[in-house]
């Protein structure tokens, strides 16, 4: 008697080639590309029942109730012929893989059952059949309008608290310092572009103190204050209500698209913590962002919605299309960039992408971004989180110092992983891991003292980068475009000449910002609060592309004559602009750190409505990619995904394996013996009695004790369910 394996999911059932016992048989057969099951006879049912069970656990899992079937004594009995009714089925176990095959014939049975009541039922039947088809575009719509939602009441809290350190306005306490002064008809920018007026009071103002020294101080105090609450009230947040809120949340993402279930990730309550903890984080003054723990949040929000559609409520792998749409809309909502969204999520997070997932995508991250340019957070009617009000212009040359930033951009991100992944393990194995709270707090205070020093760690980073991509003009009297005017209109750019010392002022500020940024950041990606890397990798490369960008207007005011400033910069011409360096040193910077390209160079584009920056862009994201990966392959969202020890299986890794599988599995002298099941001759109750002892996810298939020839595999879940099925 010969044996042949038919594959069906991660459950290969072996049936016999004998004439005489093939009645006697179940067996699947494609038809279509539909999975028919056709049911034998049994011959011995009170002995040889757990092949029954083990052949109907297939089309069990699939959501439909065999057992009203008739079973006849001869011949063969097809599925299809039957009105299959859906049932609800066990769900996966915390930690475990779905079955993608398993699932998606889920789908196909449920779309034969449909079908069949929309010829033969009714016309609820019918509307029923129309709802379902509709189910996915309305499942997506109700994401990208809470994801949008969420995002605009996250952008307006945490400016609002982040602008409350320093100061209030006195009309109109729930502005934040931006927007207090729009009205104002005394508006006046410090050395640094920071507003002030009259309507905006510092806390030193409000408490009556003239002396400079003691403003000084009084200012810093509260700020200190304000940040240790923010951060503190973060982390006891997470710790108390939602240990899943922590981090950023796209390592986990990426693991649970890929197939695996994590329990509670995407719940409620981490919706509503981790909505909370952001603003909290950013508003503490943190090296950390809130963009990344957006896609988190909008993944909830897709989860969460889900289960008012059975249709991917209940079916893993459908589920995991429109978690693919809700990332999408975290990046929409995060930067305002909709189509940046869907390419990241197919780029970074996404493990099964199908075609009509990137519609729905599209569409999440449309609705999405629109809810959010209703909301206004980033005011003025600007959709987009840095917005350049000037046209961005660059030289052919200009390319030799783009490359250079993407260098420096993948040099940053090989420092930047290899460091904070050794700062993390340190933490996961000493006592600070343990007391995740107090790690928070002396962060946060460490950040907010030292930042405080400096007034471009001082105001939030958002902010410095619309400074840093700024072009200066003749009403700029910041130390950023401290140069010596020579314009007779106010309506002219300024063309560059002699720096004057507030250049240099800047220079050494924006410098000492940096190193702080890159240290704090390292210590702070992975602290038990809501946090993200995307806005200070921005800040880093922005202040890095600055300062090369004012580098090299500085040797084309001194040296106009070399040959290649000859053909753009002369007297009454620029060719550099120092803010087009900040722009392509951000994208350099978050690439060398993330690893992306082409998601990352359309974000930078509907960024900054840069669209003729997109060459040097590509450039720079394209060096950063490449010098990454030759000394630290894979971004930092891989690093924790390893660092974690998530069960990820890399579709573009190539695995080499030097061992062969018989020399893996030969048992030890030690080792018990191995648990099977027997194709032939097993009871009901042995087969449950194995199930009930053992702690194994599945069990293998033999032809007998004696002869332990592999027929298939089946996993513990199924013979749960055929068994429960059996016994009602």
């Amino acid at each position: 008697m010969s044996y042949q394996n038919r594959e069906f999911g991660d459950i290969k059932i072996g049936f016999s080639n004998n004439p005489e016992t093939e009645a006697c048989r179940d067996s699947y057969v494609e038809f279509f590309g539909l999975t028919r099951v056709q049911r034998g006879t049994f011959l011995n049912e009170d002995i040889q029942l757990s092949e029954r069970i083990i052949s109907d656990a297939v089309a069990m899992d699939a959501g439909f109730d065999l057992s009203d079937l008739p079973d006849l004594s001869l011949g063969q009995k097809d599925l299809f012929g039957q009105v299959l009714k859906p049932k609800n089925c066990e769900k996966y176990s915390n930690f475990h893989t779905i079955d993608w095959l398993r699932d998606l014939l889920k789908d196909k049975f449920r779309h034969r059952w449909l079908k069949i009541q929309k010829e033969k039922g009714n016309w609820l039947d019918k509307i029923q059949a129309w709802h379902d088809a509709f189910s996915g575009w309305f499942l997506v719509l109700l994401i990208g309008l809470s994801s949008g939602m969420v995002a605009g009441v996250v952008d307006i809290g945490s400016g609002w608290m982040s602008n409350i350190k320093s100061g209030f306005c006195r009309k109109r306490f729930w502005l934040n310092r931006e927007q207090c002064c729009w009205n104002s008809m005394y508006i006046k920018h410090d050395k640094f572009r920071n507003p002030y007026c009259d309507e905006w009071v510092f806390w030193s103002e409000e408490f009556g103190i003239n002396d400079k020294t003691t403003e000084y101080f009084v200012n810093m105090t509260i700020y200190i204050l304000y940040s240790f609450f923010f951060g503190t009230l973060a982390a006891i947040f997470v710790k108390v209500f939602a240990p899943y809120a922590c981090g950023s949340g796209v390592p986990e993402i990426k693991t649970i698209l890929s197939g695996f279930v994590i329990r509670g990730y995407l719940g409620k309550w981490t919706l509503l913590i981790k909505s909370i903890g952001v603003i909290l984080s950013s508003s503490a003054g943190l090296a950390l962002g809130k963009e990344g723990p957006f896609v988190h949040v909008a993944s909830c929000c897709g989860n969460v919605f889900s289960y008012l559609f059975p249709k991917y409520g209940r079916n893993e792998a459908k589920k995991r299309e429109m978690l693919s749409a809700a990332a999408s809309a975290g990046v929409a909502v995060a930067f305002g960039a909709p189509i940046g969204g869907v390419l990241f999520s197919l780029e970074e997070v996404s493990y099964y992408f199908p075609l009509k997932t990137l519609w729905r995508s599209f569409f999440c991250a449309m609705v999405a971004a629109f809810v959010v340019r209703t909301i206004n957070p980033y005011g003025k009617g600007h959709d987009v989180l840095f917005f350049i009000e000037y046209v961005p212009e660059w030289s052919f040359f200009e390319l030799i110092p783009f490359i250079i930033l993407g260098i420096l951009g993948g040099a940053f991100g090989i420092i930047f992983i290899r460091l904070n992944i050794k700062w993390c393990k340190f933490r996961k194995n000493s006592k600070l891991g343990k007391y995740p709270i107090t790690e928070v707090i002396l962060i946060t205070l460490l950040t907010a003292t030292l930042g405080y020093l400096n007034e471009y760690t001082r105001m939030p980073m958002p902010e410095l980068i619309r400074h840093l991509i700024a072009k200066c003009s003749i009403m700029d009297d910041s130390i950023l475009c401290d140069y010596v005017k020579n314009v007779t209109s106010a309506n002219e750019d300024v063309v560059p000449l002699k720096q004057n010392e507030g250049v240099y002022e800047a220079i050494w500020k924006l410098f000492l910002a940096m190193i702080f940024y890159m240290i704090m950041l390292i210590l702070t990606f992975g602290l038990k609060i809501p946090c993200g890397l995307f806005v200070p990798s921005l800040t880093i490369g922005a202040i890095t592309g600055r300062l090369i960008g004012i580098a090299m207007e500085i040797i084309s005011f001194n040296f106009p004559s070399f040959f290649i400033f000859a053909a753009g910069c002369n007297e009454n011409a620029t060719c550099i602009i120092p803010g087009v360096y900040a722009i392509v040193g951000a994208c350099a910077f978050l690439g060398g750190a993330t690893r992306m390209t082409v998601s990352l160079v359309v974000i930078m584009v509907e960024l900054t409505s840069g669209l003729s920056l997109i060459v040097p862009l590509m450039v720079s994201a394209f060096s950063a990619k490449i010098f990454g990966e030759l000394f630290c392959p894979g971004g930092i969202y891989d690093a924790h995904i390893k660092l974690n020890n998530y069960p990820f299986l890399d579709t573009r890794e190539d695995f080499e394996f030097g061992a062969y599988a018989a020399d893996v599995m030969k048992p030890q002298k030690k080792d018990p013996p191995l648990t099977v099941l027997i194709q032939d001759g097993m009871t009901v109750a042995e087969v449950d009695q194995i199930v009930q002892k053992s702690k194994f996810v599945g069990f293998p298939i033999v032809v007998s004790q004696e002869s332990q020839l592999l027929v298939g595999y089946i996993l513990k879940r199924d013979l749960n369910m055929a068994l429960g099925n059996f016994l009602k």
